[in-house]
């Protein structure tokens, strides 16, 4: 499950406002003689500049104390912006630190170092990154702005699944981004978006979830977005839709595939899309294929999907022969189709299906 955000809330211990305006990282007390040569306190800026620094510099060198320093910032910068366990993050804090990353090239550098870094370092990072989407300063997503100006570095995220080692910190990093509806019309309308229907079937498992779940937010967060990108892109999406997913010799591929179509086909924004889809003998064909499979699971989100099929009023004449002349198979698989806990609206959805194949007469398909 998705670690919730933590909004900041409180100005926890060991923080206070410099004179500036700007909070500073304050130490705790120390013996007197110790703090004669006490560093200055760091402000959130401080940080992010000093890091961006350091990003740089490793850039065209490698030198284990500026990496050292480097994880030890970030991790820094982690802190402020989740708080720890004695405290929360502080608002002015976290707004100083987001308008400080976004204001050069933070995310560039930090986006293009990370297979430089740890695996702790790269943790960091990866949350830093996801933080940093929803931090609003003045009541505005300034990283959605910036990413308008700077939308290659989703080439280089979504290039990170060929890639087994980056694959999932630039995976988590993509679907946070993903939640700027710019970034998403962008992901959808690129080129990118063709090889997704390969990168959800790579033999990593692990890889292969984190696409697919990167997948399934592309296509159902951002409505108006994806029933434009659908309407356009109809023919080669269900092409490669079909035949690499719900057609797919892999099991977890095919139940993800069938449970992502029901979740789209039914959502009001692609009512075109569902009506066009539900008109289709071969796509009829390909749902009828997965109410048969021997898994339960399939069966039930294949069924939700082939109700459709069954609930149009403006079926064409092949689909009505399709129906009819499969019409006992299907009412014999339907009435035998039950979920493991009683569900009311499962039942009455399946009687109702049955009702209509039961009801139906040939037609001419002239």
């Amino acid at each position: 499950m998705r670690r919730r955000t933590r909004v900041c809330v409180s100005k926890p211990k060991g923080l206070r406002r410099g004179s500036s305006s700007e909070v500073v990282l304050h130490s705790p007390p120390q013996d007197k003689d110790k703090s004669l040569f006490k560093s200055k306190p760091r402000s959130p800026s401080d940080i992010v500049r000093q890091t961006r620094d350091i990003l740089r510099l490793l850039q065209h060198t490698n030198r284990d104390d500026k990496m050292a320093e480097l994880c030890k910032n970030i991790r820094d910068i982690k802190s402020i912006l989740y708080g720890d366990s004695e405290s929360e993050p502080v608002p002015d804090a976290c707004a100083q630190l987001t308008q400080e990353f976004f204001n050069e090239d933070t995310l560039r550098l930090l986006i293009h170092s990370l297979p430089k870094l740890n695996l702790e370092a790269r943790k960091d990072a990866t949350q830093v990154v996801a933080n940093l989407q929803r931090q609003q300063v003045q009541s505005k997503l300034i990283a959605s702005d910036y990413l308008e100006k700077n939308m290659d570095l989703m080439d280089v995220l979504i290039s990170g699944y060929e890639g087994s080692d980056m694959a999932l910190h630039y995976g988590a990093m993509l679907r946070e981004c993903i939640r700027h509806q710019i970034v998403a019309r962008y992901v959808l309308n690129s080129p990118h978006m063709k090889k997704f229907f390969d990168y959800i079937q790579l033999p990593n498992f692990d890889i292969a979830a984190d696409v697919a779940a990167t997948f399934k937010e592309l296509l159902t967060r951002h409505k108006s977005t994806v029933a434009e990108f659908l309407s356009k892109n109809y023919e080669w999406f269900f092409d490669e839709y079909n035949s690499k997913l719900l057609e797919s010799s892999n099991y977890i591929t095919r139940r993800q595939a069938v449970k992502l179509l029901g979740d789209m086909l039914l959502d009001r924004s692609n009512s075109a899309i569902m009506a066009r889809y539900v008109s289709s003998r071969d796509n009829l064909r390909i749902l009828m294929n997965l109410l048969r499979e021997s898994s339960k699971s399939i069966q039930i989100e294949a069924f939700h999907v082939f109700k459709l099929f069954a609930a149009n009023q403006n079926k064409p004449a092949d689909i009505i022969s399709i129906l009819v002349t499969n019409r006992n198979k299907l009412l014999r698989l339907l009435g035998d189709l039950k979920m493991d806990k009683e569900d009311e609206q499962f039942e009455a959805d399946k009687a109702q299906v049955m009702k209509e194949i039961a009801a139906l007469e040939p037609r001419d398909l002239a």
